[in-house]
């Protein structure tokens, strides 16, 4: 009975057109009314949920994507990826790959990235006549690489939800997000000979010093994330304090684009992007708490071991149903709902949990570019026009691309077992 008010009223609630955190709060609200706990206990659980240190990582990488992105760290990027792939046909398609992988080290969003990209690169392929539905689709692919790439605060959700190292699944991510960045500059190429789209230019090989210098300042910041809480230096969350320092310092001393009337503005956005974060991870929080009383993770751990017990089809039901949630809920909610009810059934297949944790980002973010609740995939039907039908064709290579991918992930454990620490 409980399982269906809090589904049920969750359903309800965004039928009605509620905030995805503010329906799971309610539905959770009901079935505390339904147990007859105290409503004191509501406010508790909601306040105990963030009161976490590895939880204190997000509002500081937030705060230093936000300088990042005041500090003209957008387009030094491009300008210096323009300069690498300037003699390759196709060449602004290739820009958007690379800067999707860079940039997704230094936000840890998926939906910022895919507005940095799409807003500078979507006008400039219009003008050179690029196919929209294949620019749009390229941009949004490319820029949910952040939801992959450390600093993802995806990763750092599911690192907190199952207690594993953060550490550990920023090292591990690095080989999927690299590889569907170079997986996308190759379908591209492919695309660009295709119809014959135009090479920008080769730029001399002291303008592509020069511009290297210009990024060298940005392409520090993942050496100095990974490296800093691989080799024991920082913990992620006094890493994300280092990098915000590291992003004010180079963007107001260096690049000299943040000003004193701008820093408000800056912490304004970070605070924003961060409340609904911390609000959703609130909600769910109180959901999964109310399930597991339930015991519905048991329930339903048992009910899909009970269908199979053989790793390869069992890792294919938890794909199917990642995909299928992940096109309905955002990565945030959806890893904190689900974490509780399949990490218990991929680690009794033998999955170590730094592989889950990969397996479901990915299949979360090939969610964020699927209908009908894909934001990167409206947020660039948004910037380029295009209709989200026309749009969906465009982006079949693309899922072919991130499925592929998945299943490496899902069936190759050494692609990213590697990086787990003994």
């Amino acid at each position: 009975m409980i399982s269906l008010i809090l589904f049920g009223g969750f359903v309800l609630f965004l039928i009605l057109g509620l905030p995805v955190a503010f329906g799971i709060a309610l539905a959770s609200l009901a079935g505390i009314l339904y147990y007859g706990f105290p409503m004191a206990l509501f406010g508790q659980r909601l306040f105990t949920s963030v009161d976490s240190f590895p939880l204190m990582a997000i509002p500081l990488f937030m705060l230093a994507g936000a300088l990042m992105g005041h500090g003209g760290i957008t387009r030094r990027i491009i300008n210096l990826a323009l300069a690498l792939f300037g003699n390759i046909r196709g060449s602004l398609a290739h820009v958007v790959s690379s800067s999707g992988v860079i940039m997704g080290g230094i936000s840890g969003s998926g939906v910022a990235d895919v507005a940095a990209l799409g807003s500078v690169m979507i006008p400039e392929m219009k003008k050179r006549n690029y196919d929209a539905g294949f620019s749009a689709a390229l941009v949004a692919s490319a820029g949910s690489l952040g939801l992959i790439v450390p600093p993802s605060i995806a990763i750092i959700i599911y690192g907190v939800s199952t207690q594993s190292s953060i550490g550990d699944l920023f090292t591990a991510a690095i080989a999927p997000g690299l590889l569907l960045g170079l997986l996308f500059g190759l379908y591209s190429y492919y695309y660009a000979r295709k119809h014959g789209y135009p090479i920008e230019g080769r730029v001399s090989g002291r303008e592509k010093w020069q511009r290297f210098k210009e990024a060298s300042w940005a392409l520090l910041m993942p050496i100095i994330i990974i490296g800093g809480i691989r080799g024991g230096i920082f913990t992620p969350t006094e890493g994300g304090a280092v990098v915000a320092v590291y992003a004010f310092l180079v963007g107001t001393f260096v690049y000299k684009e943040i000003t004193l009337a701008k820093i408000p503005r800056i912490c304004m956005e970070a605070a924003i992007s961060t409340a609904v974060i911390a609000t959703i991870i609130a909600a769910t929080s109180m959901f999964g708490w109310l399930l597991t009383n339930a015991q519905l993770p048991q329930t339903i751990a048992g009910a899909i071991l009970g269908l199979t017990e053989n790793k390869i089809l069992l890792l294919l039901l938890i794909n199917v149903m990642l995909l299928v949630v992940g096109m309905f809920l955002d990565s945030g909610p959806a890893i904190l709902l689900l974490t509780p009810v399949l990490a218990p059934v991929a680690a009794s297949a033998g999955v170590d949990p730094v592989q889950f944790g990969l397996i479901m980002v990915i299949n979360l973010t090939i969610g964020l570019l699927t209908p009908p609740v894909g934001t990167a995939m409206y947020l660039a039907s948004s910037i380029s026009g295009v209709p989200i039908l026309r749009l969906t064709r465009a982006f079949l290579p693309f899922w072919g691309i991130m499925l592929g991918v998945l299943m490496l992930v899902s069936y190759w454990p050494a692609f990213t077992g590697w990086a787990i620490s003994n």
